[in-house]
C-alpha cells in the first residue's frame, strides 16, 4: 500500500472522532514523520488544506501559541462558495468552455487560461473568488491547469483546437458504444546495458551503482523500443518491447499483441476499435505502411479500425504519455537498464494508487526498414477519410476475405 493510501485509510478511520484542533495536530504529525514533501502527501491523502497542515506544524513547535480550548463550534468557519452561490461551477465552466480542449466525459480535458485570469473575469461578472478556490473547483470539474507557455510549441496549425475537440468526441462516442479506445505511441528508445538512467534511488552512502562514464555507444549496442497501448476506459497499459526497429509494422504488431492479450477479453462485443496516435513516427498519419498494416489488422479483427492523429507538435497531450509512460519513467528512475529482462520486469511492475496496471512482453521479431507500399496496395485499402481533416481522421474497414486472427 502506498503512503498516500495508508494515510487516507487512517484518516477515514480517525476523522469522525477528531475535533478541529486534533485533526490539525494529527495531520501535522503525519506530515513531519514523512519528512520532505510530507505536507503535500498528507494533503493529497486527506484533502485537508496545506495551510491547515502548516498551522498544525507551527502548533507542534509552539504548543502554547493557541489555547487548547480554542475550537470552533460545528458549522463554524467560512462556507464554501458553492454554499452561497450554487451557480458558481456553471459560471466558471462557461468561462473555460470556449478554450477547453475536451468535454466533461472526455479523457482529454484541460484549460489554457490561468486561474488568476479566470478569477479576474469572474470578478467582472460580480462573483468574488480567490484563484485557489477557482483551481480547486476546476479540479472538481475534471480539469487540470496547463500554463500558457506549455501549450506554445512553435507554429500552430489553425485547426489544432478543433482537432482536439474532434478527438474527444470520437473517444466519447467509442466508449459510449462499448468499443475499445486506445492511445498509442513509442516511448523513446532505451540503451540496454550498464548506462546511466536519470533519477535517484535510495542507497546506502557510497553504494550507488557504478555505470559507464559515457552513453554514446556504437550501433552494435542493443536498444529497446517500448511501444505502449493505453486503454483509456479501463486504465490499463500494455507495452510491447521491441529489439529491432521502430517501424509501422512493429507499431501495428504491438496493437495486435494488445488485442490478443487484453483487448478481446475486455471488449468481447466490440464493433470497432478507436486509436488515438501522434501525427508522426511509426504511427504517423502519412505513413503508407501504417495504413497497410492497419488494413491487415481490420481484416483479422473483422471490425473497423478508426484512427485520430494529434496535430503536429502536440504529442505530449497523447494520453499514453502522461497516463502510462510517465509512470514507467518514475518506476525505473535511477535503475540501469542492464538487460531486456530488466526492462520488461520494471515496466510490468508499474502501478499507481488510482489503479493503473501494466502488462509487458518482449518482442524479438525482426522488422526491416524501408518497406515500400505501392500504389496498387494502397488502392486495396478500404480507407474512409472523415469529413473533417481526412488526413488525420479516418476509418479502415475490413475487406471481405477469410483471415485467421
Amino acid at each position: 500500500m502506498t503512503p498516500i493510501a495508508q494515510i487516507r485509510a487512517k484518516y477515514l478511520a480517525l476523522a469522525p472522532h477528531l475535533d478541529e484542533r486534533a485533526r490539525r495536530i494529527w495531520a501535522a504529525t503525519e506530515a513531519r514523520s514523512l519528512g520532505y514533501g510530507g505536507p503535500t502527501t498528507v494533503y493529497r491523502a486527506t484533502g485537508l488544506a496545506r495551510t491547515v497542515i502548516h498551522d498544525g506544524l507551527k502548533e507542534l513547535d509552539q504548543p502554547d501559541a493557541v489555547p487548547i480550548n480554542r475550537i470552533r463550534k460545528p458549522g463554524a468557519g467560512r462556507k464554501r462558495i458553492v454554499n452561497h452561490d450554487p451557480d458558481f461551477p456553471r459560471k466558471l465552466e462557461a468561462l473555460v468552455e470556449p478554450l477547453t480542449r475536451g468535454d466533461p466525459e472526455s479523457p482529454l480535458r484541460w484549460t489554457c487560461k490561468s486561474t488568476r485570469t479566470l478569477t479576474r473575469e469572474l470578478a467582472r461578472q460580480g462573483t468574488r473568488a480567490s484563484h485557489k478556490t477557482v483551481a480547486a473547483q476546476l479540479h472538481d470539474l475534471g480539469y487540470s491547469l496547463q500554463a500558457n507557455r506549455k501549450t506554445e510549441e512553435g507554429k500552430q496549425h489553425p485547426d489544432r483546437n478543433a482537432q482536439f475537440e474532434h478527438i474527444n468526441r470520437r473517444a466519447r462516442k467509442g466508449m459510449a458504444r462499448g468499443n475499445p479506445v486506445i492511445s498509442v505511441d513509442t516511448k523513446k528508445k532505451e540503451l540496454v546495458g550498464n548506462y546511466k538512467n536519470n533519477g535517484r534511488k535510495w542507497h546506502r552512502k557510497g553504494e550507488a551503482p557504478k555505470v559507464n562514464g559515457h552513453d554514446f555507444p556504437d550501433p552494435s549496442v542493443p536498444r529497446a523500443f517500448p511501444y505502449g497501448v493505453y486503454d483509456v476506459k479501463n486504465d490499463r497499459g500494455f507495452v510491447n518491447v521491441g529489439s529491432d526497429h521502430d517501424t509501422s509494422q512493429f507499431a501495428v504488431a504491438s496493437i495486435r499483441a494488445w488485442w490478443r492479450q487484453s483487448g478481446r477479453k475486455a471488449y468481447p462485443r466490440a464493433k470497432g476499435l478507436q486509436i488515438m496516435a501522434d501525427g508522426g513516427g511509426s504511427n504517423g498519419y502519412n505513413r503508407r505502411l501504417w495504413k497497410w498494416e492497419l488494413q491487415k489488422l481490420a481484416d483479422e479483427l473483422k471490425i473497423p479500425v478508426s484512427v485520430c492523429h494529434f496535430p503536429p507538435g502536440t504529442s505530449k497531450w497523447n494520453k499514453v504519455e502522461h497516463r502510462l509512460f510517465s509512470f514507467i519513467s518514475q518506476n525505473w528512475r535511477g535503475e540501469p537498464l542492464v538487460s531486456y529482462e530488466t526492462i520488461v520486469k520494471l515496466i510490468a511492475s508499474t502501478s499507481t494508487s488510482t489503479g493503473l496496471q501494466v502488462i509487458c512482453r518482449m518482442d524479438r521479431r525482426k522488422y526491416p526498414l524501408k518497406q515500400k507500399v505501392g500504389d496498387e496496395e494502397m488502392s486495396n485499402i478500404c480507407l474512409c477519410p472523415d469529413v473533417f481533416h481526412g488526413e488525420w481522421n479516418y476509418t479502415i474497414k475490413p475487406r471481405r476475405i477469410k483471415t485467421k486472427l
